[in-house]
């Protein structure tokens, strides 16, 4: 039988990492009730934004920088609207820092894995820009192998996705693709569908092509009223552009948030249950094993009376 010390050392051990899981779960759950809300509340927004973008560029004729002062790659819109040969695709992972979050960051890694093999059959190269700490380690030691470059990662946006956060990585991204270093970025992100589902998606934002199918469909009988500009269309979409971009990276970094803390709810949730079968299965083996003792004392007192005795 098994030692009584040695049993009694793991379900303390086990007690002691369920008190952490639980904790962890009830920060997750906490917080990622939060993140809910916010991620439902800003979804109208981006819709609407998403929709107004694709009006624009319906009403503005042609694109020209003559006009523009451009201090940056994000206010280039129309090198941002210009749809090229692709050569090479910019993919912006978003993974978390922190890790106990089931199979959250390892379903976007193999995700992001799938499609860089996908784009490199097709003899098409890929650079990453990642979101998080997870998402590194994994990436760095299939870049050589796979051919793609990791040129930046973004730490503290992961932790706390902000409208600034987003839009340094988007002025970033824009560098590259008006500097035709990339041809295409994609978003790898999760959307969060509730406390117990996420799905990993990924979305194309340049070149910018404004809404989806989806969109198109939500507004398809509904009349549209006459749009007038002022100062001048380009300068609103000027404006505009660099808004819809920060808005579209923003929204992936909600969604990504909310499926991360939900992941982890659920992966502790589901820990703490396992560390308590555990305790009650070594409770039993603690038990059998101090009353197989128990009884090789009496039978060796026992035994030790009646060999007196004779």
């Amino acid at each position: 039988m098994a030692n009584l010390k040695d049993i009694k050392t793991r379900i303390q051990s086990v007690q002691s990492t369920k008190k952490i899981t639980r904790a962890m779960k009830m920060v997750a759950a906490a917080k990622v009730k939060k993140a809910e809300n916010t991620v439902k509340a800003s979804r109208p927004f981006t819709r609407e934004l998403c929709y107004m973008f694709a009006k624009l560029l319906k009403s503005v004729g042609s694109y020209s920088s003559a006009t523009l002062k451009i201090k940056s790659a994000i206010d280039n819109y129309p090198e941002l609207l210009q749809v090229r040969e692709i050569k090479s695709v910019g993919l912006l992972v978003i993974t978390s820092n922190k890790g106990l979050a089931g199979a959250y960051n390892a379903n976007v890694i193999r995700h992001t894995i799938s499609k860089i093999k996908e784009y490199k059959k097709q003899g098409i190269s890929c650079t990453l820009f990642v979101v998080g700490q997870k998402g590194m380690s994994p990436l760095k030691k299939q870049a050589k192998e796979l051919g793609f470059e990791i040129v930046q990662n973004y730490l503290s946006v992961a932790s706390t996705p902000s409208p600034e956060g987003a839009k340094m990585i988007i002025e970033d991204i824009a560098e590259y693709y008006v500097g035709k270093k990339i041809d295409k970025i994609e978003i790898i992100t999760t959307r969060f569908k509730n406390m117990m589902t996420y799905k990993v998606d990924d979305w194309e934002i340049l070149p910018l092509k404004g809404v989806n199918d989806d969109y198109e469909r939500l507004h398809d009988n509904i009349i549209e009223p006459l749009m007038e500009f002022t100062p001048d269309m380009h300068n609103i979409l000027q404006k505009i552009v660099p808004m819809y971009i920060v808005n579209i990276v923003y929204q992936a970094l909600l969604e990504a948030q909310a499926s991360e803390l939900a992941s982890r709810m659920t992966a502790m949730s589901a820990a703490t249950s396992n560390a308590e079968k555990m305790i009650a299965e070594l409770s039993i083996q603690y038990n059998k094993s101090r009353q197989f003792m128990i009884t090789q004392e009496i039978i060796e007192v026992v035994s030790g009376a009646n060999a007196q005795m004779s």
